[in-house]
């Protein structure tokens, strides 16, 4: 090594236990010696010819240098080093450490190191812009700098740069020290569970440009705390080099499918995963996670189309779903009112042994009894009593709804005492669905009896016009047309809104018992009140006035409603019947003048009663 002079200038250059000392002798001859822990390690240093002056301050800087060197060979066959032409050098110190100033920049030259004293070969521009830094730089970009405030120059001042513009981390880099991927990994992954994005992000992109590759963990946990965040694009950034170096897992397409969703819509999540699956990453990558993830998002706008195709393709692919899997089906399923899909999502759960979940299984007793299959439902709900599951009040009183329907008095009343057994109170459907599967047990009687324990119990909060409506029809079956006037006026008491039905059903009432005169004060009542009459209330009245032979009373209710041809097919009909030929064939007239069309049981009685030798049956044969 060259020999130095008294007067010569060193300067130490270190980074992370390396180190280079710079040597400038008094004949201008430059020495770079460097020193490290590890001989066989070369250390990553630099060696400057100059800091844009003309004076120099002995004394030692401590930089942070990111880029590496080239060994290259001079004229003279000698090993050299070299550098890039400019940089930013971060952390500047007195000689004795005592301080630092902050956000002071400085741009120092470089260039190669002869043995021969050469100076060092660069450009030597003054006005450096910081630009022309950052395009010699690694593609990084900019290094912060800290320079000491006692090293002074002399005929020329050092740039300076803002703040903000320092502190950017976008595009900042370290020098590892560390080369281990899993220690460096561990790092990422502790920055990524305490939401350091800056940090994280930084030392994830040293790791990357230093041809290092952080593990599969480490790279999910900072794409979701980047997502948490708010940092779509850097995550997809990150996302797309995992895709480049096929280093990826189905929870990372999971983690980013379901931030596309959140951020974007449900739509573009499905284009990226048919993007994806086109690519052919299906096969490979995709296992039943993401697919869960694609489900879920359907769920979410009730898209049960897309979720069905998702299914095919996931069973088409060999992937095998889980209990999670099949729990989505079945409950976008039955949200969809795609009753059969339920089913069928539910046998495969049992053919695959998995465990359907609380919320499938009532779901599929909903389905069940809404698609009349009263025997599965009842299965499945009695293996949701085995497993030790607490069925809700809505799936008890489906099943009861769904038993009676089918006559399944017993078992109704059965799952009654369940249900009450489980702590739940019944509610207006519950008892709607006990006494209707009494009605259509053809057990009226008992139907009404229910009605009047529930009326003595004060239980009013569960009575409505539904249950008065089936009291109604049970009155009707049974031809009680004083019980039906008394709860038809409890009806208009209690402030409930009577509809036409409850109308209807009172004046059926009298017709099967006989009770003309009842049903038209009915009537009279109904239209004062301006509830104004139906079809079906007036073919009632048609028919109880013509058994009671109030024929201008039927008359009345022809002239006051719009020709209707169903209205007097059942007048005329009637009055045949009744044998009264005469006003029969009067309305009949009227209903032809009326361009109204009679049907072939009108036209075959008035051939029957009218005379061979009568116009009208010229006309009529």
């Amino acid at each position: 090594m060259a020999g130095l002079s008294s007067n010569s200038l060193a300067v130490t250059i270190s980074s992370y236990g390396y180190g280079c000392q710079y040597l400038q002798s008094s004949s201008g001859s430059n020495v770079c010696r460097s020193r490290t822990p590890h001989p066989t390690i070369l250390p990553y240093a630099y060696t400057c010819s100059g800091i844009k002056s003309n004076t120099w301050c002995a004394g030692r800087y401590d930089l942070c240098l990111i880029s590496q060197s080239k060994e290259v060979h001079g004229l003279s066959g000698v090993p050299q080093l070299e550098f890039p032409r400019k940089l930013l050098v971060l952390g500047f110190t007195k000689p004795d450490n005592s301080s630092v100033v902050p956000w002071k920049v400085a741009s120092v030259d470089f260039g190669l190191v002869s043995e021969e004293g050469d100076k060092l070969t660069g450009n030597g521009r003054e006005g450096a812009s910081i630009n022309q830094l950052q395009q010699t730089l690694p593609p990084s970009g900019n290094l912060s700098i800290q320079l000491n405030s006692d090293f002074e120059t002399s005929g020329s001042k050092c740039s300076k740069i803002s703040r903000k513009m320092v502190s950017g981390h976008e595009n900042r880099l370290y020098f590892l020290e560390e080369r281990n991927e899993e220690i460096l990994s561990g790092r990422i992954l502790r920055l990524s569970r305490l939401n350091k994005t800056r940090s994280a992000m930084e030392l994830y992109r040293s790791v990357e440009y230093s041809g290092l590759r952080p593990t599969l963990h480490a790279c999910n946990s900072l794409i979701s705390c980047l997502l948490r965040n708010g940092m779509l694009d850097d995550a997809l950034r990150i996302f797309n080099s995992m895709i480049t170096s096929e280093t990826i897992t189905g929870h990372t397409y999971s983690l980013v499918l379901k931030a596309i969703s959140n951020a974007q819509g449900c739509d573009a999540a499905l284009n990226m995963f048919e993007e994806l699956e086109r690519n052919g990453n299906a096969k490979r990558d995709f296992d039943a996670v993401v697919y869960n993830t694609m489900i879920s998002v359907c769920g979410k706008v009730n898209n049960w189309v897309q979720a069905l195709r998702i299914w095919r393709i996931m069973k088409h692919n060999g992937t095998t779903g889980t209990a999670l899997t099949y729990r989505l089906l079945v409950c976008i399923f039955v949200r969809c009112g795609q009753n059969e899909l339920a089913i069928d999502a539910y046998d495969e759960v049992m053919h695959n042994r998995l465990d359907p979940g609380d919320d499938a299984m009532q779901a599929i007793v909903g389905a069940c009894c809404k698609e009349g299959k009263w025997d599965l439902a009842l299965e499945v709900f009695r293996s949701m009593l085995n497993r030790g599951m607490k069925p809700s009040l809505i799936t008890c009183n489906a099943l009861i709804n769904s038993l009676g329907k089918y006559r399944k008095v017993k078992l109704a009343f059965r799952i009654y005492s369940l249900m009450k057994s489980l702590g739940h109170v019944p509610d207006a459907y519950t008892w709607n669905a006990l006494i209707g599967a009494l009605y259509k047990a053809d057990r009226h009687a008992d139907a009404l009896q229910l009605f009047e324990r529930l009326k003595k119990e004060k239980n009013s909060r569960v009575l409505n016009s539904h249950l008065y409506n089936t009291c109604l029809m049970s009155c009707q079956k049974l031809g009680l047309w004083d019980k039906a006037l008394q709860l038809l006026w409890q009806m208009e008491a209690s402030g409930f809104p009577v509809p036409n039905a409850s109308y209807n059903l009172v004046i059926g009432t009298c017709e099967v018992a006989r009770k003309p005169k009842i049903a038209l004060q009915v009537y009279e009542h109904m239209v004062h009140l301006k509830c104004a009459p139906d079809t079906f209330t007036l073919l009632s009245m048609i028919r109880c006035c013509i058994w009671g032979s109030l024929w201008h009373e039927v008359e009345e209710i022809l002239n006051q409603v719009k020709p209707d041809a169903s209205l007097y097919n059942a007048a005329i009909q009637g009055m045949c019947l009744r044998g009264n030929i005469a006003l029969a064939t009067k309305l009949y007239k009227k209903m032809r003048t009326s361009s109204l069309k009679p049907d072939g049981k009108t036209r075959a009685l008035m051939l029957q009663t009218l005379p061979k030798d009568s116009v009208l049956q010229k006309r009529l044969s």
